[in-house]
């Protein structure tokens, strides 16, 4: 799996275990739905600028995001 799924991947689970949905992420987040069901998906090149805001709104740190399971492969 490429990064950008690994990503995407990583932002549906911490949004799931806060029982967000795609529009509630990505209102806290300032961007649309759609673009967050793209970066789920593995479809978009995310900014670093975009990742932060969504890692934010996601409560966590840009650490916790990268100290999963999906990044140490």
């Amino acid at each position: 799996m490429d990064l950008k799924g690994k990503v995407g991947l990583r932002i549906r689970q911490l949004r799931k275990e806060q029982e967000l949905s795609q529009e509630a992420l990505g209102y806290k987040a300032e961007v649309d739905r759609t673009y967050v069901t793209d970066v789920e998906n593995g479809r978009r090149n995310v900014s670093v600028e975009i990742l932060e805001r969504l890692i934010k709104a996601l409560d966590t740190s840009v650490a916790e995001f990268f100290n999963s399971k999906e990044f140490k492969k």
